[in-house]
């Protein structure tokens, strides 16, 4: 075990998008709980750095990551050397007392982590993964919340609030106001998109559910980024009340989307970064899931949280088993369609329901 005193600076490795990094924020916490002292270097992308800059929270500062396969790039991607030799000089430069790779299985960000020349590597590890000084094996059908807690455990970093818990500023406030109408209505934020469309509930299913909301005196808003306008137009399209349900796609940025989940009343949602922003915000949610991924996405508790899962396991089109995707020569199915459509419009406003007259109190973490 490190002395706690002797640890000035901790390297984490986590490159990805937005629900990965909510995901990670209980074992940040625990890190910056038992290394109080210490800063906490955060290697990820350029939105990483925009969105925690002045944040409050358990990471110091932002490092961007160069472009890396399997890392800030689609595997196989090959890396300019004369850019990653650069940057690794310049983390070498840091002196990392502790790097962890919370990235992943490790085959592609084990061999990066190793290149930051810190005194002692933690992190996950597949069977084939290059070895770190302390290893954790990477099982994928595990919590992804207890998973990052496992590894920073074993430097001691342990934390009784395993809830992930995000920040909301008076900036985020701000921008979201601008898009939302005044008034003492109750907000409903409707998110029908996702980037992978195995996950996406149909959008004549969001439209009922939307409908149902406004019927119940909601103001209620579909929420979307640029890749998901198309899913987005749609679930508009096939809405009742087209001009009092507003399309706010690529309205906001995420700091005002964290506004706007910080001000809602409940979000319905497949499984997706809004979904998990959303409840590290303490805002009531109703999430549809893939009965896969919500072992690895499963919420740390249900009084403000209604997971529905779909138990199919075989593609309507194809009939091949859903555990099967893989490369593109391995025989596997490639289609691209809804695996959680059996999730019943019944069953999400039955949720909706249970949930918000359970006297459910929300909670706005403003900075």
């Amino acid at each position: 075990m490190i002395n706690t005193s002797d640890v000035k600076k901790i390297a984490v490795l986590r490159a990805n998008a937005l629900g990965d990094y909510i995901f990670v924020l209980p074992a940040l916490q625990a890190l910056r709980d038992r290394y109080p002292q210490a800063e906490i270097v955060y290697l990820g992308r350029q939105w990483h750095k925009e969105y925690l800059q002045d944040r409050p929270g358990p990471v110091d500062r932002v490092v961007v990551v160069p472009p890396y396969g399997g890392i800030s790039e689609v595997e196989g991607f090959v890396p300019d050397e004369a850019v990653l030799s650069e940057f690794f000089s310049e983390m070498h430069k840091e002196e990392f007392d502790i790097a962890f790779q919370l990235h992943g299985g490790g085959g592609n960000s084990n061999p990066f982590l190793l290149r930051l020349g810190a005194k002692l590597t933690v992190g996950l590890k597949t069977p084939n993964a290059a070895p770190l000084d302390i290893s954790v094996p990477y099982v994928y059908y595990f919590s992804e919340v207890l998973r990052y807690l496992e590894v920073v455990a074993k430097v001691g970093a342990t934390t009784a609030a395993i809830e992930p818990v995000a920040a909301v500023m008076e900036k985020d406030f701000a921008e979201a106001r601008k898009v939302i109408r005044p008034g003492d209505k109750p907000i409903a934020v409707i998110h029908p998109g996702a980037s992978d469309m195995r996950r996406r509930w149909p959008r004549e299913n969001f439209a009922a559910v939307a409908d149902y909301l406004f019927e119940k005196g909601y103001d209620v808003y579909i929420s979307g980024v640029p890749f998901e306008s198309e899913v987005v137009n749609e679930v508009m399209d096939k809405v009742k009340y087209k001009t009092e349900i507003k399309n706010l796609c690529s309205q906001l940025s995420l700091s005002g989307m964290t506004g706007l989940l910080s001000l809602a009343d409940v979000l319905v949602s497949n499984d997706t970064g809004p979904l998990h922003l959303a409840r590290a915000l303490k805002t009531p949610t109703v999430g549809i899931y893939w009965c896969g991924n919500l072992v690895t996405g499963l919420p740390m508790s249900t009084s403000q949280n209604r997971s529905l899962p779909s138990f199919s396991i075989n593609c309507p089109l194809c009939g091949l088993s859903a555990t099967k995707f893989g490369k593109d020569d391995d025989g596997s199915c490639k289609h691209e369609t809804s695996f959680v459509a059996d999730v019943t419009v019944e069953s999400v406003v039955e949720a909706i329901d249970e949930l918000l007259s359970s006297g459910v109190n929300k909670e706005v973490l403003a900075a």
